[in-house]
């Protein structure tokens, strides 16, 4: 099965039912015990600085981990799951000194997604999809670093597209189905990955589906530069995306209001992979499995889902849950493409004629 093919069977699938995405990467390979060794592994052994916790490197130092977790999240239900590439850019592996190796990065956290979805299709014959990830970033361009001296910024729009467009690249030649632009706190951010983005289509010839993901910060319900869900909606809906929706941040709970308001507004698949909760004094997450699985089955039942997964917190044992809460339950209906003007700052503006 060629990407054209897994693509079509894939939106097949998804005028049919709520698919199921993937959980947390790095939160789950938290439980694998890592050292800092195996971050550096052979071939990083001499860097000069520590590199534990750039999960992103484990791809090409303990692939055998990350083909593990893939695994894992393939076995319990997932029809889509996401490259190990949250932090590939320049710009954030920058941090560790390890710029030069950031297309590396995506190429292969791309092909060991698309090995391990190839090894469960060839089982049951079922696609699964790869979402090439981009993350946000270590930096922001809506906003300044430094409370003092509000017109500073550590980032440009050009150099930031720049990167994206590289990580984008590498994505494609790995073998990614679709691009997911995700954790958009700054959607400044989101606007500069999504040029380098169709720059790299442009470059390739290779365009594929665009899946968009925003953060909700906390309970005052908009993200980190300060917009609405609605107004962030308004500020990418020109993007065409194949899927949009919110995930990171919240624990279901604290999502539900948020997620009704993307899916009263959107035109195109609505998307939900919240945490396991907010992280508690200790640093982990208190939503089970089996509590998490009520939330799922709630929204689900009320309309609000095409596509649903975990963040922080959540294991194959969530997904698993979590594709048992949506089962038979039919997938949310797009709302018709409204073909007024609709712009947004910090609040959704629609003009009427």
């Amino acid at each position: 099965m060629n990407r054209q093919q897994r693509l079509a069977a894939l939106n097949a699938e998804l005028a049919k039912r709520i698919l199921i995405l993937d959980g947390s990467m790095g939160a789950y390979l938290q439980g694998f015990g890592l050292t800092s060794e195996d971050f550096h592994g052979a071939r990083f052994a001499d860097h000069a600085s520590a590199l534990k916790g750039n999960n992103d490197l484990l791809s090409l130092t303990k692939p055998e981990v990350i083909t593990q977790v893939h695994d894992a999240y393939l076995a319990a239900g997932a029809d889509i799951i996401e490259t190990n590439t949250f932090s590939a850019t320049r710009i954030s592996q920058a941090e560790y000194g390890l710029a030069d190796i950031a297309y590396e990065l995506n190429v292969e956290g791309a092909r060991l997604a698309r090995e391990a979805c190839a090894k469960f299709e060839k089982i049951d014959g079922k696609p699964r999809a790869v979402a090439g990830a981009l993350g946000p970033t270590t930096k922001l361009l809506s906003m300044s670093p430094e409370v003092g001296d509000p017109g500073r910024r550590d980032c440009d729009f050009d150099t930031m597209a720049a990167n994206y467009e590289e990580q984008t690249l590498g994505l494609i030649e790995g073998g990614s189905d679709l691009i997911l632009i995700e954790t958009i706190t700054d959607t400044l951010n989101c606007k500069a990955a999504l040029w380098g983005v169709w720059e790299a289509f442009d470059k390739t010839g290779v365009e594929l589906p665009i899946w968009i993901s925003g953060t909700i910060t906390d309970r005052s319900g908009r993200t980190l530069s300060g917009q609405t869900v609605e107004a962030f909606y308004n500020s990418v809906r020109h993007a065409n995306p194949w899927a949009i929706g919110l995930n990171c941040a919240l624990g279901p709970a604290d999502m539900r209001a948020f997620l009704a308001d993307l899916a009263r507004v959107a035109d195109c698949a609505v998307s939900a992979y919240p945490n396991a909760g907010l992280p508690n004094a200790m640093g982990g997450y208190d939503e089970t499995a089996h509590s998490m699985e009520a939330h799922y089955a709630e929204w689900a039942k009320c309309g609000l889902l095409n596509i649903a997964g975990g963040c922080c917190g959540t294991t194959p044992d969530h997904i698993a849950h979590l594709k048992h809460a949506v089962e038979g339950v039919k997938p949310r209906v797009a709302v018709a493409h409204d073909v007024r003007m609709r712009l947004a700052g910090l609040e959704p503006f629609t003009a009427v004629a």
